[in-house]
């Protein structure tokens, strides 16, 4: 299947080239090209790419006969948004199924999914869901006893919103062979209750042993969830995404691409059980073009801090009895990201507790130091708790820490009880990468998190929740200006899958990627929960209008 899918990449058109009068002009704004650039009131773009920034004035004589000239009024224009880490098929499923990230109960969530299976013919699999037990009163993991009278025919296995534990029925069980017997699997974990029986839930790797027995979704299937995520991106002014979906997703996005229904840019990763037959047919990675390209091997270190699988030097502070799953042990993790380099392809590994971030470095150390600099990017996906000295080994091997502001929002409210607040003083940067010099991406994690970077923004540029319910001085000292999140959320995300050359800022000759905010964002930086309420008015990919905000809708 590779090598055709590489055929149809290398087949696709390039962009148009620019001519002396516009297609499309946005005037009578604040356009913000990227962080040191000049602002300007107007843009011009011709074809797919930007032909100029600057005065209305200056912008007048590019407008011609055939130029779609776009009033303003005000608003502001920023680079299309790059979310740098997603699971983009995975999020559309989710929005075509179950919704359970605000389910206050473990018995509201069985009912949800209850009332959703029965829609569904027999024996369907009940599927995404991103509950979270952390937001109910009693915050126990649910158990298969509260799915299984309303789940009689339909088998379920729904994620915790962090993808790293998943909770399934006794139907789901059955068929994937589980039972009081089954052994762990390396770096997974199965739940069990006193008496020594499977509960539902499984971390990580154990997860496998369900996954094995879903049906893979059909080319319709991820169609369908490939058309609900893009529609969800253009509404957000999300221009690009760097996925980590699965093996179907590229010619998902190839057939969409062909059909003219492709509206954001899809960096697409590989597993490494692919590596050795990338390798054997000769495929690099970064062929394709502008709208979809192989990118990158992930690897996964360890699992998440919510699910209690990240890994650190020391036990957890709520649960001592544990610090963490090395989902992949060291060794091992050596070896693929040797391997994955010696057949061209960047790596991008999966870290979270400290233990799995120095791991990993230690891995990239040994990697530069025997085969000198890489000119391919290493990046730390996540780097969500790095302690203080290992920051300067970020900064000398030049990884890329690619992190989700928004992460800290949603895990204040029990980040402190999970691993105590000396543990906490290294988590969460972003300033502190910042004044190291080491590169930085955001991103999402969608469905982990929404998709919706005003939720990153807003996190990078304040450490208080929009509710309210955080201390003051929460991570306050990693706090950076509006226009720096806006460019990591945009020029940074773009260097980080080494594309910065032709997106992540408004300048002449590049991608005319862009998002319209009903408001000048800057003129709201003092009061920064109003970010949240501020909509994207219209979202260019490529010069092409992919979404407009009809009149009246929040």
């Amino acid at each position: 299947m590779i090598l055709p899918m590489v055929l149809a990449l290398g087949a696709a058109a390039l962009p148009t080239a620019p001519h002396s009068q516009a297609t499309l002009v946005l005037k009578n704004g604040v356009v913000f090209a990227g962080k040191d650039l000049p602002r300007g009131t107007a843009i011009a773009i011709s074809g797919e790419v930007v032909l100029d920034v600057g005065s209305d004035s200056e912008i007048a004589p590019l407008v011609g006969p055939a130029t779609r000239v776009v009033d303003l009024k005000g608003r502001l224009v920023v680079p299309g948004f790059d979310d740098a880490h997603v699971h983009f098929l995975s999020g559309g499923f989710g929005l075509l199924s179950v919704d359970l990230r605000d389910a206050s109960s473990e018995e509201e969530m069985a009912r949800r999914v209850g009332a959703y299976a029965r829609k569904l013919p027999k024996g369907a699999w009940v599927l995404e869901g991103n509950w979270d037990h952390e937001r109910w009163a009693v915050k126990r993991l649910p158990t298969r006893k509260a799915l299984d009278p309303l789940t009689p025919e339909n088998p379920v296995f729904v994620n915790r919103l962090d993808g790293h534990m998943a909770l399934a029925n006794s139907l789901a069980l059955k068929l994937a062979g589980i039972g009081r017997e089954t052994k762990d699997p390396p770096g997974g974990t199965i739940v069990r209750d006193a008496d020594g029986e499977p509960t539902g839930v499984l971390k990580d790797n154990a997860m496998d042993l369900v996954a094995k027995a879903i049906p893979e979704p059909s080319h319709e299937q991820n169609l369908a969830a490939a058309r609900a995520a893009l529609k969800e991106a253009a509404r957000l002014g999300v221009t690009s995404v760097q996925d980590g979906s699965g093996t179907d997703a590229v010619r998902t996005y190839l057939d969409l691409e062909q059909r003219g229904e492709l509206t954001a840019r899809v960096g697409v990763w590989r597993h490494a059980g692919d590596v050795a037959a990338l390798a054997k047919a000769g495929i690099p990675a970064g062929i394709g073009d502008d709208f979809v390209r192989l990118e990158a091997v992930k690897l996964f270190a360890d699992g998440s801090m919510g699910a209690g699988t990240a890994a650190f030097f020391e036990p957890y502070a709520d649960d001592p009895k544990t610090s963490g799953l090395l989902v992949t042990p060291p060794d091992e993790l050596r070896r693929l990201v040797f391997d994955a380099d010696a057949a061209g392809w960047p790596v991008f590994v999966h870290a979270i507790g400290d233990r799995a971030n120095a791991n990993v470095l230690d891995v990239f150390e040994s990697l530069v130091g025997e085969l000198g600099p890489r000119p391919m990017r290493l990046r730390i996906e996540h780097a969500q708790v790095v302690r203080e000295k290992d920051l300067d080994r970020f900064a000398r091997l030049g990884v890329v820490a690619s992190i989700q502001p928004c992460h800290a929002l949603d895990d204040l409210r029990w980040a402190r009880k999970r691993i105590g607040g000396a543990r906490l003083a290294d988590a969460y940067r972003l300033r502190s990468f910042l004044a190291k010099g080491i590169p930085v991406a955001f991103g999402t994690d969608w469905p982990v998190e929404p998709l919706d970077p005003r939720l990153g923004l807003y996190a990078a540029v304040t450490t208080k929740a929009p509710a309210g319910v955080a201390p003051e001085d929460w991570r306050s000292g990693e706090k950076v200006p509006l226009a720096e999140a806006i460019d990591l959320y945009t020029r940074g995300a773009a260097a980080a899958e080494r594309c910065d050359g032709r997106k992540g800022t408004l300048e002449k000759g590049k991608l005319a990627d862009l998002a319209v905010f009903h408001e000048d964002l800057f003129a709201l930086e003092r009061e920064p929960e109003q970010l949240l309420a501020v909509p994207v008015d219209l979202t260019v990919v490529g010069g092409r209008v992919v979404y407009e905000r009809p009149a009246g809708t929040p």
